[in-house]
């Protein structure tokens, strides 16, 4: 109990100097920031220490809570190991909040798309030329990124709008900007009707949109139940440290539950990977 009691004690230690430092650093920079904010503003002030610090860990990332809830475990029970393990599983969650973000990315791309397309079919129909409407269409529109500026200098310079909107089309979310293209050639080259086929795209890509928004829906049951499972060795942990078991001495401080927590854990991941898996390519087909 003796080292069990060190330890906890040399874990809170390094918090702390970690907090005092960071405080430190936030006194040292405060007069500076309240004199340019006086400067500035004729008097206003900053926002409190707090609130900056919460948007800095809202910065970093939510996988920055992981080593914060290493360290918690690691007192409760007086182990260095839940910090490993929480400094381990940053990269893991960075790249799932990464992984997210993309798919968000993604979904605005698609939507920018429909909107673009609805936008076009409507100047169109006003009685403008396909390279104005285009370019009024592509200025309103927003998410379709970088190659935004070089659809619209196609389109406004009489560039090769068709090679612009495929060029856009290999951003992810963003092919259905080849139908658009298509369009675009066959009303340029053939005199077809240009509102027509942007009518006809737009349903197609809101049809898309729409199946797979309820694909996700239908989904999004099974990802539940296999995240909650997944979470359910933790609340046994809980559980058993609020009956007074201390099964976080039994798991951390001895060969067997050792053991048993490096099989679980990764028995646990591999059965949520595999199960995330499937739901992942159920969405991709």
């Amino acid at each position: 109990m003796t080292g069990a009691g060190e330890m906890s004690v040399g874990v809170l230690a390094v918090a702390c100097a970690g907090a005092a430092a960071w405080m430190l650093g936030e006194g040292r920079g405060a007069g500076a920031r309240r004199a340019r904010s006086l400067l500035a503003d004729g008097g206003a002030v900053g926002p409190p220490v707090w609130a900056r610090g919460v948007r800095r860990v809202r910065a970093l990332g939510a996988e920055w809570w992981a080593p914060v809830a290493g360290s918690v475990i690691a007192v409760l029970g007086a182990s260095v190991l839940p910090v490993l393990a929480g400094a381990a599983a940053v990269p893991l969650l960075r790249r799932v909040r990464r992984a997210a973000e993309e798919r968000r990315a993604r979904e605005r791309r698609g939507d920018a798309v429909v909107g673009l397309c609805a936008a076009l079919a409507g100047e169109v129909r006003a009685g403008r030329q396909p390279g104005e409407a285009l370019a009024r269409a592509a200025r309103d529109s927003c998410g379709l990124g970088e190659a935004q500026a070089v659809v619209l200098a196609a389109a406004r310079f009489g560039g090769d709008v068709p090679g612009a909107l495929a060029d856009a089309a290999r951003q992810p979310g963003a092919d259905g900007l080849l139908g658009l293209a298509a369009c675009w050639r066959v009303a340029v080259d053939r005199g077809a009707g240009l509102a027509a086929g942007l009518d006809r795209l737009e349903g197609a890509l809101r049809a898309e949109r729409d199946q797979r928004a309820d694909l996700r829906a239908q989904l999004a049951g099974a990802r539940s139940t296999a995240v909650m499972l997944a979470g359910l060795p933790v609340l046994g942990l809980l559980l058993g440290t609020a009956l007074g078991a201390d099964p976080l001495h039994v798991v951390l401080h001895s060969m067997a539950g050792l053991g048993c927590l490096l099989v679980g854990g990764v028995l646990e991941g591999a059965g949520l990977w595999w199960a995330l898996r499937i739901v992942r390519g159920a969405e991709a087909a």
